[in-house]
């Protein structure tokens, strides 16, 4: 498995049009999961992967979840590719 960050797009109504995981900062602690597990799981290497059913939650539920994060490992994007956390 690479270390490159794991990326899923959205083209729906929410202001989140892409989630990314840098999977060199992510270390598995699984914040993300407890409070979004439409969205995230970990993988065979105990890496934060975004799942396709991400798209389900709410922009709040999915800031709050990378929020949780204790290394910032989860980027997320506008759709014009304007960062919104972390600042």
């Amino acid at each position: 498995m690479t270390d490159a960050p794991t990326t899923q797009t959205n083209d729906t109504d929410h202001q989140i049009g892409r989630i990314e995981v840098d999977r060199e900062l992510c270390i598995g602690a699984a914040s993300c999961i407890a409070l979004a597990p439409e969205a995230f799981e970990l993988d065979a290497e105990n890496k934060a992967v975004v799942k396709p059913t991400w798209m389900t939650l709410t922009d709040e539920q999915l800031i709050n979840a990378a929020k949780a994060c204790p290394v910032a490992a989860i980027l997320l994007y506008e759709k014009d590719e304007k960062k919104i956390y972390p600042e």
